[in-house]
């Protein structure tokens, strides 16, 4: 007996496949945000909830940090947005292969957008142009990332209610954007980015309300796109 493969199917799959390899990172990162939320000044319940709204790890740490630090909400919005401002870069690059989608598929799938799933469907559409096959492509390394970022997340939390406060876990959050940093390295740009912000960010770090943060990463883009342009 013959099995069929549609481009449904073998797209979702292929996006599954694709996806799994990179949760041995993910995951654990997922966990250490869901033990910062059990014991987050907002409560347990919404601090875990931003794992379902925000969906942005970097933007969910920094904004679960921010509200232990009494920042404005203002300042709050300002950084997730800053922090997030790629996603539109990455909406930019994949317009044309999301365009022939339906609607509902179109305002849905953003929600799953994460550096991963961007990474691995631009390579993948260039082999593959068949818009079905792009879309579920897209929703198995999407949903393949969002389920176990939220199985992380929860076990997280429920082990974090569990966690001595005198076991201060504060030190894991800069070690998790250590290593985002050092795997975003790539090129020159990247790294001459990733030294101005992180020195914009050493040196701006009393700057009332976490504006430093917000000042560094806008030098460190600035930066990026400086040397880029230079190396043209």
């Amino acid at each position: 007996m013959t099995t069929t493969h549609t481009p449904s199917r073998s797209g979702f799959f292929n996006g599954l496949a694709a996806i799994a390899p990179l949760l041995l990172g993910v995951v654990p990162f997922a966990t250490v945000v869901g033990v910062l939320a059990a014991n987050s000044v907002i409560g347990p319940v919404p601090a875990w909830a931003t794992g379902f709204i925000i969906f942005a790890g970097a933007a969910q740490l920094v904004t679960l940090e921010l509200f232990e630090s009494s920042a404005a909400a203002a300042v709050i919005i300002a950084t997730a947005l800053v922090i997030n401002l790629r996603h539109m870069m990455y909406s930019a690059a994949l317009a044309d292969s999301f365009r022939p989608f339906p609607t509902s598929w179109r305002y849905g799938l953003p929600y799953l957008m994460t550096d991963q799933a961007f990474a691995l469907s631009i390579t993948q559409f260039e082999d593959h142009q068949d818009p079905v096959y792009r879309r579920w492509y897209f929703f198995g390394t999407g949903i393949g990332l969002w389920v176990p970022w939220q199985m992380g997340m929860t076990a997280g939390a429920v082990l974090g209610t569990q966690v001595p406060e005198s076991w201060s876990l504060d030190f894991a959050v800069p070690l998790v954007f250590l290593v985002l940093v050092v795997l975003a390295v790539k090129n020159t740009p990247t790294l001459v980015a990733a030294i101005v912000g992180g020195v914009a960010a050493v040196v701006g770090i009393d700057i009332p309300y976490n504006l430093g943060l917000i000042a560094a990463a806008s030098l460190g883009v600035a930066a990026g796109v400086f040397a880029e342009r230079s190396r043209t």
